[in-house]
């Protein structure tokens, strides 16, 4: 997959179990993340992660697509930022998804809001 330098890989540290229920967008078919930036991004368009989730030593490479947009200033105070959809070109999807959900087991019928919705 030929990505752009600079713009198209993004690093995404989530350090604690809230911060990955915050971020994680299940109702993506493949499962997807929130990720905070103020760059400019277009629905669609594919982008290369670097997932490190809580005390893993091994990022977790994981491709998506733009999926979801939250420009800056967005109404509610919003964080600005773009949601990811998982591909699942390789296979990577499925796991990621399955390893966030592990986390989250119990977490994800929650009526609490987060950053999409």
């Amino acid at each position: 997959m030929a990505m752009k330098p600079g713009k198209g890989i993004l690093s995404l540290k989530i350090n604690d179990e809230n911060m990955l229920y915050h971020a994680y967008m299940p109702f993506l078919k493949n499962g997807g993340i929130f990720i905070p930036t103020n760059k400019i991004y277009k629905l669609g368009e594919e982008v290369f992660i670097l997932l490190s989730l809580m005390k893993e030593a091994d990022k977790i490479p994981v491709a998506g697509h733009i999926a979801w947009i939250t420009p800056k200033g967005a109404q509610g105070n919003q964080a600005a930022g773009i949601g990811v959809h998982f591909s699942d070109m390789d296979g990577s999807a499925l796991q990621i998804k399955n390893k966030i959900e592990t986390y989250l087991a119990g977490r994800l019928q929650s009526e609490k809001s987060n950053h999409t919705m």
